[in-house]
């Protein structure tokens, strides 16, 4: 389970802003924040075990980020996601990594995923899960977790009571998370990532092995960008401002 939120479009000196909680094993290895490529720089967190990234964003100003998507085919999985997300933001802006994303599943197969690519002009969303569907996000405020996204979910048999939950839990965050008149994209960021860390909205878990893992709130504007990084659960982990380290 991951859950990404995202204001596009609705800030006018930042038109991509993101707040995402990552859930993981607890054993699977990661690294926080840094530059990963330089042409075009690239900053992400990286997973240890694949060599791929689950959010980022460029120097060109491109954002992706990934949740998975719970399906009920078996597909073959035969490459890492985290690796799709990572060759995406070597693109030089949302449509050019949609159109990758496109081409890559038409010849290898992923596990089922969520996936939104976005720029200051356009956010692209879309869902794996043995056929790809696509769709071009209006601007506003909306929330991805494992079933969909913005009150167009898709509950799978095998996780029923899971997936109802998720479907709940997103449809309140993203009323939670209304832009409110006069708020600025520092604000609706911090909002978010209050929201990100109370269990009321159900999107920080922890569990049996598995839970939450880290945070991430992003904000990609005019002037660059900055970077928050919590590196465990937001209910109990400070963010930390990465923006000058990874940025040197």
């Amino acid at each position: 389970m991951c859950t990404l939120t995202l204001a596009w479009q609705v800030f006018p000196d930042t038109p991509v802003a993101v707040a995402a909680n990552r859930d993981e094993a607890d054993g699977r290895p990661s690294e926080p924040p840094r530059v990963l490529e330089h042409d075009p720089r690239v900053v992400a967190p990286r997973d240890a075990e694949a060599g791929g990234t689950w959010i980022g964003y460029n120097d060109r100003g491109l954002l992706v980020a990934i949740t998975n998507r719970w399906i009920d085919a078996d597909l073959a999985g035969e490459r890492s996601r985290g690796l799709l997300v990572r060759d995406a933001l070597r693109r030089p802006s949302a449509e050019a990594a949609g159109r990758f994303v496109e081409r890559e599943v038409s010849e290898r197969e992923y596990d089922g995923f969520n996936l939104v690519v976005a720029d200051a002009t356009a956010a692209l969303y879309y869902e794996w899960g043995g056929t790809l569907d696509f769709r071009q996000l209006d601007p506003g405020v909306h929330v991805v977790v494992n079933v969909g996204a913005d009150g167009r979910f898709s509950i799978p048999s095998v996780r029923p009571d899971a997936g109802e939950r998720q479907a709940e839990n997103a449809t309140r965050l993203r009323e939670a998370l209304a832009v409110e008149p006069g708020e600025t994209a520092t604000e609706w960021i911090g909002r978010a990532g209050v929201a990100l860390s109370d269990h009321e909205f159900g999107v920080c878990i922890h569990g049996d092995g598995f839970g939450t893992r880290s945070s991430s709130l992003i904000a990609v504007g005019e002037s660059g960008a900055t970077y928050r990084f919590a590196d465990g659960p937001p209910c109990e982990t400070e963010y930390d401002d990465v923006t000058f380290s990874v940025d040197e």
